[in-house]
């Protein structure tokens, strides 16, 4: 299995806030709620360029959030679940990917830095191929790390 690391980002909020937010994953439908927010669109098209930025914003119309899941429905493979494995409370939360070509994991690893910050880091593991590992190496890369900007700027209170 590949593994591709985050930077580790800090985060405003405790860590068990944080954990309380990301390990019940109904609490990431606002995701899409922001995505209507035209304050919130601005600031994630420094990171996103604007042909891909609509594509987003599609993709999260079609996110189904359970407690356990988030699901995106509209990919050219079908529906692809995330789903809780593992929960570390408050520590870790461990992810896998099902109904997906390739075995994938997740990690979402917090520290506690004071009583109201914390450290976050991503990991994401993949079980591909030679060929296949190529050509996901640097989508991978940089998506680990926006994914652990995201989660990093999400409003946990």
């Amino acid at each position: 299995m590949t593994k591709y690391e985050s930077n580790i980002k800090q985060v405003p909020h405790s860590q068990d806030v944080v954990y309380a937010r990301l390990s019940d994953l109904r609490n990431l439908e606002v995701i899409r709620e922001r995505m209507d927010d035209p304050m919130f669109v601005q600031a994630i098209s420094s990171q996103v360029p604007a042909d891909k930025l609509e594509k987003l914003r599609e993709t999260v119309q079609y996110m189904e959030f359970t407690t356990d899941t988030v699901t995106v429905t509209n990919t050219p493979i079908g529906a692809v679940t995330l789903a809780i494995v593992e929960r570390e409370e408050p520590k870790c939360i461990k992810f896998e990917l099902q109904n997906a070509p390739m075995q994938g994991n997740l990690w979402v690893q917090l520290l506690p830095t004071s009583d109201c910050s914390c450290k976050m880091k991503c990991t994401i593991g993949i079980e591909a191929n030679f060929f296949m590992r190529k050509m996901i190496e640097k989508p991978l890369k940089e998506g680990v790390e926006k994914l652990a900007d995201m989660l990093s700027q999400i409003p946990y209170q």
